[in-house]
């Protein structure tokens, strides 16, 4: 293969892991980085840290590949996702499986660096939901809140990997998880919820219906009750409220944006849920970083 095609074919490959479009990272980091630090009290192992960043990247792009192979069938009946690289038929099935393949052994090989028994045992249901994610949309009502579990299953495994075990403290961290993930997914469904209609798969717009608008502002109130609830167990102080105060007033701006259910307003609302995760985080290691 000359330099020409295998660029064009890395181009493809990328694209397939959305590395050009970031935000699904961000989503998935940002929780896993509230963990590590509430885990740690505010002083993360280093170590810890990286592999917990890198290894977010590659279950991104490997959760990425495998819902394209999912969806391959149904993406080609959408506007916004019929030029994808596998529904286009730019890449075979074979490809893409190989490619997930690849990167989940190369997100295990980093667990496997941490030399963390619980950690190790706990990648196994996580690559579980990351890959089984997709099909999820054939049958459950809110498949949203299946994806909060699968993207903040690194919250207990940050805490495991902290602290040898996971308290009830993590597994209340990754429900606020989940109730954002339905939250700003939703905002994402109402983008597509026409063409999810006609082609049949369920999504949490559908679902919620006419309460879509409300369903999302549910969530969002419910994640910042759930993390201010740990903050408080935590004996965090201000800097952690102003963040979560932060937050607030970034899902009231998205109230605004979404209660016309404009499209595209709705696909801004979803993309800026980044500065929601941040201004969490934010807080988080101010409060750690003042003590």
């Amino acid at each position: 293969m000359n330099w020409p095609a295998l660029k064009e074919k890395l181009n493809l490959y990328e694209r397939l892991m959305r590395l050009d479009k970031p935000i699904g990272i961000l989503l998935l980091l940002w929780p896993t980085l509230w963990a590590l630090w509430m885990s740690a009290l505010g002083r993360p192992d280093w170590v810890v840290l990286w592999v917990f960043v890198l290894g977010t990247v590659l279950m991104r792009s490997a959760g990425c590949v495998i819902n394209d192979y999912a969806d391959r069938d149904f993406d080609k009946h959408v506007e916004r996702t019929k030029e994808r690289p596998l529904t286009a038929g730019k890449v075979t099935t074979k490809e893409a499986l190989a490619l997930f393949a690849g990167l989940s052994l190369a997100a295990f090989a980093l667990v496997l660096m941490l030399g963390n028994e619980r950690v190790i045992w706990m990648s196994v249901p996580a690559l579980f939901l990351a890959a089984s994610y997709p099909f999820t949309k054939r049958f459950l009502a809110i498949p949203q809140a299946y994806l909060g579990i699968a993207f903040g299953f690194g919250i207990p495994m940050a805490y495991a990997a902290h602290l040898g075990d996971v308290p009830p403290e993590a597994w209340w961290l990754l429900l606020a998880n989940v109730f954002w993930a339905v939250a700003y997914d939703t905002e994402y469904a109402m983008v597509d919820r026409e063409d999810d209609l006609k082609i049949g798969i369920k999504t949490s717009a559908i679902t919620f219906g006419r309460y879509d608008v409300a369903a999302v502002m549910g969530c969002y109130g419910a994640t910042l009750a759930l993390i201010g609830w740990i903050g408080w167990r935590l004996h965090l102080g201000l800097p952690f409220y102003g963040g979560l105060l932060v937050a607030a007033g970034i899902m009231g701006v998205h109230y605004t944006w979404i209660r016309g259910r404009d499209r595209m307003a709705c696909f801004k609302a979803f993309l800026h849920n980044n500065y929601v995760g941040a201004a969490i985080f934010a807080g988080i290691a101010l409060d750690f970083l003042i003590r």
